[in-house]
């Protein structure tokens, strides 16, 4: 399983954070004043290698159940990555299992099916513990971010029932890109802030924090520093992001800015490649498997290195290719690869 693995999904030797990731219009000055009087115990920036980096911090539950000891990052695999070979999510679960992930990352809408068809998420979610599986994250979709109000509040309804099901499985975060303002050049990432700290608040109810999404195609969420401003100014101590390699590389963000980041600002990282072609001309299914690609990988996971990042490592692909192969080839093909872009040298 590579070098120092173990046999949880996890592998020693590579330092890789732990994070955690909405509208609160009472929310003044002095309330942003003690919120950050509150994180100063593990401080909102975090030195490492001589850079200083924001450093988004976890809430106490995320301490009492640390995602990974110091020194290892996890390995997980987003079920997207094997969505075309239509098997259920009982059996996404094993297949992961098999391969030797210690993390899924499953869609909402594998689990509303799986509820449909008379299965229970909390005996799936015993099964994924039983196989050494854990839920790292859940993608969905609600309007959480948008201006339209009546809107905002049907999105948080959704995320609310969304949250749900993934406390019954027994994961901790859900996805929150800007779904339903992707178009919306000029939203204003303040309130943005304030509307990212009112879903977070849903989700303290729930035990499960939303990871503010970058998604590169999104004109006002595209790039790293967009996504970091709105969990900064939130003001909430689970605020954190979701990153993913080719989303950074579609809305034109520098890799290096990952070093600004501390070890908890991005509790899992979506990893992928993509291949040499023109921004605009990529798509999801243009990902490949890292290493395939052109991605700077070795620089990315020197930056990562550089800031001690810990955090979960999920193979998110939507290749139609790989969608032809066997499930379980797919998974291990990504795992062996994604350990190997890990290990390999940083440039000098």
């Amino acid at each position: 399983m590579g070098r120092g693995s173990r046999p949880d999904g996890f592998d020693a030797g590579v330092r890789v954070g732990s994070a955690v990731s909405g509208e609160d219009p009472r929310r003044n000055g002095q309330r942003r004043a003690s919120v950050t009087t509150e994180l100063t115990r593990r401080g909102w920036m975090a030195a490492s290698s001589g850079a200083i980096g924001v450093g988004l911090v976890a809430g106490p539950a995320a301490e009492a159940a640390p995602l990974a000891s110091e020194g290892t990052f996890g390995y997980s695999l987003n079920t997207s990555t094997i969505s075309g070979q239509k098997l259920t999510l009982a059996e996404e679960v094993e297949v992961v299992a098999k391969a030797g992930y210690g993390g899924i990352e499953p869609w909402i809408r594998e689990m509303d099916r799986h509820v449909q068809e008379g299965g229970s998420l909390a005996d799936l979610g015993k099964k994924c513990r039983d196989l050494g599986l854990e839920v790292v994250d859940a993608i969905g979709f609600f309007e959480w971010a948008v201006d339209d109000e009546a809107r905002r509040k049907k999105g948080l309804d959704e995320a609310r029932r969304n949250m749900e099901m993934v406390r019954q499985l027994g994961g901790t975060r859900i996805a929150a890109p800007p779904f339903g303002a992707t178009e919306q050049a000029d939203l204003d990432l303040r309130r943005v802030a304030d509307r990212y700290r009112a879903l977070l608040e849903v989700g303290d109810g729930f035990g499960v924090t939303p990871l503010v999404e970058v998604w590169g195609f999104s004109r006002p969420i595209s790039r790293l520093g967009e996504a970091a401003l709105v969990a900064i100014e939130s003001g909430h101590p689970r605020a954190a992001i979701l990153a993913d390699v080719y989303h950074l590389h579609k809305g034109g963000s520098d890799f290096g800015g990952l070093h600004l980041l501390g070890p908890d600002a991005i509790p899992v990282l979506h990893m992928n490649d993509y291949p040499a072609a023109p921004r605009d001309k990529l798509s999801d299914a243009d990902r490949v498997y890292p290493g395939d690609g052109v991605a700077p990988l070795k620089d990315i996971f020197g930056a990562l290195r550089k800031v001690g990042f810990h955090g979960w490592l999920s193979l998110e692909l939507f290749n139609r290719d790989y969608w032809k192969d066997d499930a379980l080839t797919v998974a291990r093909t990504g795992l062996e690869k994604m350990k190997a872009a890990a290990a390999a040298p940083a440039p000098a």
